[in-house]
């Protein structure tokens, strides 16, 4: 069986730098940081006291309050990026088979919000279980695409996957491979997570995981300098429209990029941190490069997992220099969660767009706030430290890694 090709034909994205794609393109180009003050809850008792939340969002310039009332923020973010993606697109809604039109989503956590409002309220009543009724269908993490399903009538695959960080790119990866199948021409993918409450936070805190750098929150998310201490939390939704490539040229569409591979892979280590030696990474990204029919001379860029975390950023390091050998050196690596902070299951959706745009434009976006080397990670690579460089790109990769290890990494490619 001949396996149909996948491209890009539109992008939305709903993120702490920006609520557009040109907005965001635009943050990421200029290295601007998106983490602030926490705005939603009083985070004064808490040990960070900051994140990367949207900035000048209101739902209702996107739905009626109604309707918005019946879904979570992930759900709303999810609405918001995936529209944008549709009309960025140019699919006429009357003439696609609807039949052959999916939704694969991703989202780590899902209705966290929703669950905390309900629970607290329950807890602090009189003990009479008063729940909304939209408390279970706001909650669970598959409601996402199901959402985007109903408003425009797309009855083809339809699930979230869930991967913890990696469940945005688990998401595109499974869309990509039921196009090659043939089972879909259209699929909407992406991912979204609304985790800045207090039980993210509070739960993150209670991990270490997170920065707290409360002084000074516009500089805590520092992938590979030697004075980082966690990551940022983010919130937000990223969304692509993947497409099989014939039916895309029949219909005049746009085109960004080839979706042209796609890895897994598990590190069998620990449930919250990374292989020391970064053998799953070494691993996914191996998968992806396989899978597309490449080889790693061919790859131009890298927008890492890079999270600011201590190990992370080490253990990934590693495995670029272990799959690429000497062109690790020739690589323009760089980390944009910088700037956006890390959007857990969304991650890799918004990283994906920014790679893919990248290539677009010729310009590999900074990865801001490094100020101090890490004697742990080689200074040989290419860090695209500070400031944008601009770069002819062919062929870019995104990697994203959950806890649980779970790791998944996909390539992209100009169209031939």
């Amino acid at each position: 069986m001949k396996l149909k090709r996948v491209v890009v034909t539109g992008l939305g994205a709903l993120t702490p730098i920006g609520n557009n794609i040109q907005e965001y393109w635009d943050a990421l180009v200029s290295g601007k940081s998106g983490a602030g003050p926490i705005t939603r809850f009083d985070a004064s008792n808490f040990k960070t006291k900051f994140a990367c939340e949207l900035k000048n969002f209101e739902v209702t310039d996107f739905m009626s309050r109604k309707d918005a009332r019946k879904l979570d923020l992930y759900a709303q973010y999810a609405m918001v990026a995936s529209d944008e993606a549709i009309i960025d697109s140019g699919l006429d809604l009357e003439k696609i088979n609807k039949d052959r039109v999916g939704v694969i989503w991703g989202a780590g956590i899902g209705g966290i919000d929703t669950f905390q409002r309900e629970v607290t309220n329950f807890a602090t009543g009189n003990g009479t279980p008063r729940f909304n009724p939209f408390f279970i269908p706001k909650m669970i993490a598959d409601i996402a695409p199901g959402h985007i399903s109903i408003k425009y009538g797309f009855r083809g695959p339809n699930f979230t996957t869930v991967s913890a960080c990696a469940s945005s790119a688990n998401a595109m990866i499974d869309a990509m491979n039921y196009i090659k199948l043939g089972k879909a021409d259209i699929i909407v993918s992406g991912g979204s997570e609304a985790a800045a409450t207090e039980a993210g936070i509070g739960g993150f805190n209670a991990m270490h995981a997170l920065s707290t750098r409360n002084d000074d929150p516009q500089s805590a998310s520092r992938p590979f300098d030697a004075n980082r201490d966690g990551f940022v939390l983010g919130e937000g939704a990223g969304a692509l429209i993947l497409e099989e490539y014939e039916h895309a040229i029949a219909r005049g569409a746009k085109i960004y990029a080839e979706l042209a591979g796609g890895g897994l892979s598990a590190d069998a280590h620990h449930m919250t941190a990374p292989h020391p030696e970064g053998l799953g990474a070494i691993l996914v990204m191996k998968n992806c490069i396989e899978d597309a029919g490449l080889s790693t001379t061919d790859v131009d860029a890298i927008n890492m997992h890079g999270t600011s975390t201590p190990l992370g950023d080490i253990a990934e390091s590693k495995a670029i220099i272990s799959v690429f050998g000497d062109h690790a050196y020739n690589l323009n690596i760089n980390s944009t969660k910088s700037m956006t902070g890390h959007l857990l299951g969304a991650a890799g959706a918004i990283e994906a767009i920014a790679s893919i745009l990248a290539m677009k434009h010729g310009i590999i976006p900074p990865t801001i706030n490094h100020e101090t080397h890490d004697e742990n990670i080689d200074n040989k690579l290419n860090l695209t430290l500070n400031k944008a460089q601009k770069r002819e790109l062919n062929v870019v990769m995104s990697n994203t890694f959950g806890f649980g290890g779970h790791n998944a990494c996909v390539l992209f490619k100009k169209l031939d």
